[in-house]
């Protein structure tokens, strides 16, 4: 598949041909969505949680007479239908963990790497690279790759000159060639990708 190339500083860029999976269409789609909810699910802390009606604080008396009041007939304070009574069926905490197994994860990976190029959100750039740690270095590179919109930007490795140069863009996003993952890939339309980074990235995938 043909991907655009840019220079370091991005002022031109050439169209060059990479091995990226060959997928038949349709094929990775159900692992690439249960792979991401699992992502998904396990970023869940599961600490969400209610008292119910033995965990409230308060006495058992029965909060008025039966019957003759005028009103309606309760039970004790912490009755669930009473102010600050106990929660029913209120979250507990649980465990929101969803397990997936590698094959399905590498499917899923190279099936959001595929459609991420087909639909011309993928671009590469032959290095990261700022000679001194100046924001405006690398905010003017990304400008001419991507001018708008939120995107993340993928290595093979970082040196600290590029890291500070980076960090203060708020649109930007930055990982490695060998963490991303599909997640990574479908919550970002822009992805700019260097060379080594990429080819870390097709090995992976393969």
């Amino acid at each position: 598949m043909k991907l655009k190339v840019y220079t370091v500083d991005g002022s031109s860029c050439t169209e060059k041909e990479f091995a990226l999976p060959q997928l038949e269409e349709g094929k990775g789609v159900a692992a690439l969505k249960q792979t991401i909810v699992a992502y998904q699910a396990n970023l869940r802390q599961g600490s969400a949680k209610t008292k119910d009606y033995g965990e409230v604080a308060g006495s058992g008396k029965k909060q008025g007479p039966q019957k003759g009041s005028g009103g309606a007939r309760h039970g004790d304070k912490r009755a669930p239908q009473l102010y600050k009574g106990g929660v029913v069926f209120g979250p507990r905490p649980r465990d929101w963990s969803k397990s997936v197994n590698g094959k399905m994860k590498k499917l899923a990976f190279a099936r959001a790497l595929v459609d991420l190029a087909n639909e011309g959100g993928l671009s590469v750039i032959e290095r990261f690279e700022a000679a001194q740690p100046k924001t405006k270095i690398m905010n003017g590179v990304f400008a001419k790759v991507f001018p708008k919109g939120k995107m993340l930007i993928v290595s093979e490795a970082w040196d600290d000159n590029t890291v500070l140069s980076i960090r203060n863009i708020e649109r930007v996003s930055v990982t490695d060639a060998a963490t991303l993952n599909a997640l990574d890939l479908v919550a970002f339309d822009q992805v700019l990708v260097s060379e080594q980074g990429l080819q870390k990235i097709i090995e992976r995938a393969q």
